[in-house]
């Protein structure tokens, strides 16, 4: 299915060969039994796989309707914004109150995502894999220390350069730390010889300002030792505590969604681009989109080497969150995501 901007749009409906394969297999798991306790009759089985077609009718009606139909959604997505002067969201989908929930596609369980409307510009925020805590065993606090990846960390970080290889992508932005930069390699060598023309950019562009949150004098302490009352303080944006050397979660934004600027200006109406950065810059970026306060940042789930997609529209300035923290890992194992 042709995507907006040149995306390329892996199908995510049931169709063609794969229709049929499914039907057939599910009508094997029917006739043999599988999905009852007891050996079907006749009868339930005539009535069982009527409604089963009719199932699979609806479904692919539904999800044809869902992933083609940009200007069904685009009005959706406008009847329910309030006025243009304020920045805001629509997102498509919820979970609960903050964190948004995407329609996955059963097939190849991965989040169903429209073409690039009309007028819009997308990001793909990357956080990076696990890393190798400094402390050890004692789960230490680092921020912008430059901590390795772990070898887990640096398949997760392939798994998401790999999803994002379905996308062709106008630039490929890092923050400065190795493990970030990991992460953006993966995404840029898996994009296609056809993203890599004339209009692309070939190489990693690196914005100091997706640098993660720095700790201070807080690094390489466990939140026993830093304090629950005054780590509680710190993520409700009190800045009197904020460690020495360190910053805030506010001065942490304020710079995040300067770069986030930076990137959307270098991108161009209908492509999209990708940025490999850090929890912290992920909340950040997220938040906004999302109009949460900033001391509400810090209950964003963002899992590590998962991927958030938000578009923008460049004449409105409305942000509109796509699916948020979407984790390809394809069978490894749980990541350790501690302190960071």
């Amino acid at each position: 299915m042709p995507g907006g901007g040149g995306d390329k749009m892996m199908s995510p409906f049931i169709d063609g060969p794969d229709l049929q394969r499914h039907t057939q297999q599910t009508q094997r798991r029917i006739h043999t039994g599988k999905w009852c306790k007891t050996t079907p009759t006749p009868a339930a089985l005539y009535a069982t796989e009527e409604l089963f077609n009719m199932i699979c009718i609806i479904r692919y009606i539904l999800c044809f309707f869902l992933c083609t139909s940009s200007d069904f959604i685009s009005a959706f997505n406008a009847d329910l914004s309030t006025s243009s002067a304020t920045r805001h969201v629509t997102p498509l989908f919820w979970g609960d109150g903050k964190n948004a929930a995407p329609v996955m596609c059963e097939i190849d369980n991965i989040p169903i995502l429209e073409p690039i409307p009309e007028g819009c510009k997308r990001l793909f925020l990357v956080r990076h894999g696990e890393v190798i805590n400094p402390g050890g065993d004692r789960p230490v606090y680092y921020g912008a220390m430059d901590v390795p990846l772990s070898p887990l960390g640096e398949l997760e970080a392939i798994e998401a350069g790999a999803y994002l290889s379905n996308y062709n992508l106008q630039h490929v932005a890092s923050s400065p730390l190795s493990r970030a930069k990991f992460g953006a390699r993966q995404v840029m060598t898996r994009q296609s010889k056809s993203a890599q023309n004339s209009e692309s950019s070939p190489e990693i562009t690196i914005l100091d300002g997706f640098r993660e949150l720095d700790r201070g004098s807080w690094c390489g302490k466990t939140k026993d030792e830093i304090g629950e009352e005054l780590m509680a303080r710190f993520d409700a944006c009190d800045e009197s505590i904020t460690p020495e050397g360190g910053e805030s979660y506010p001065t942490l934004k304020a710079r995040v969604l300067k770069a986030r600027d930076e990137l959307l200006g270098m991108t161009d109406i209908g492509r999209a681009s990708a940025v490999v950065s850090h929890l912290q810059v992920t909340r950040a970026i997220l938040s906004e989109a999302m109009g949460m306060e900033v001391k509400e940042m810090a209950g964003l789930k963002i899992a590590t080497a998962s991927i958030t997609c938000i578009d923008y529209c460049s004449t409105t300035g409305n942000e509109y969150v796509r699916f948020q923290s979407f984790k390809p890992e394809r069978g490894l194992e749980k990541s350790k995501d501690g302190a960071n």
